[in-house]
């Protein structure tokens, strides 16, 4: 059986990408949890994660003897294995738009990213609103984001951005858990999106154990000092 090694569900958007696609895509996998501890060269996380990735960074996806890193390859890997199940857009048009979408997000929107960390159990619009007020890459990448995907909702009808649950909502699923966290002013199109996906049954699995994992890490968490 494939293994997918994870980070904490509440912090770890990267693992969340992939344990998401398998999940609401019915691939049957082991979740192995490497809890974060801290990111240091001898901490236990990346002892753990080194001794089955060379970059000694979660996800890694264990198929047999093969160890698949970055979420992208990842996803890419499992297109490939698993040639029934529609993870990429049929179009082959669409596919490629899927594909540039995935790679914008692997590549950009680093405002967002480092200002508004991911954090699934917290509730913090006030932190959103002050990010919104003082940083303007952050208002840059959701403008982004919502033109993005008010032009693929658009063309594709929904519910997905690509009509269908694919690798593309999967990768996005992070962003959508940011703009709910930080409660980010978004178009009501937009907000509609981010609460289906929140209502997909794999990202909600996910969410649930998220929220029960009771795990307070202060390097993630530069804006509480507690719960």
């Amino acid at each position: 059986m494939l293994k997918l090694y994870i980070g904490n569900k509440n912090y770890s958007s990267w693992s969340m990408r992939p344990w998401v696609l398998m999940a609401q895509a019915g691939i049957d996998f082991e979740e192995v949890m490497v809890r974060f501890d801290s990111f240091d060269a001898g901490s236990q996380f990346k002892q753990a994660v080194a001794a089955i990735s060379p970059v000694g960074k979660v996800p890694v996806l264990v198929d047999g003897d093969l160890a698949v890193w970055d979420t992208l390859a990842i996803a890419e890997y499992l297109a490939e294995r698993f040639p029934g199940k529609p993870l990429w857009p049929a179009d082959a048009r669409a596919r490629a738009r899927a594909r540039s979408i995935c790679a914008e997000m692997h590549a950009g929107f680093t405002a967002l990213r480092s200002n508004c960390g991911m954090n699934i159990e917290a509730s913090l619009p006030e932190v959103g609103q002050l990010v919104w007020r003082d940083k303007p890459g952050v208002r840059a990448d959701v403008q982004r984001i919502v033109a993005m995907w008010e032009e693929l909702l658009a063309a594709h009808g929904g519910p997905m951005l690509f009509g269908a649950f694919s690798i593309a909502d999967a990768y996005y699923a992070p962003v959508c858990m940011r703009l709910a966290t930080y409660a980010l002013p978004v178009p009501p199109a937009i907000a509609a999106y981010v609460q289906r996906v929140q209502a997909l049954p794999g990202v909600r699995r996910w969410i649930d154990e998220a929220k029960a994992e009771q795990t307070f890490l202060d390097f993630e968490e530069p804006y509480r000092l507690g719960r």
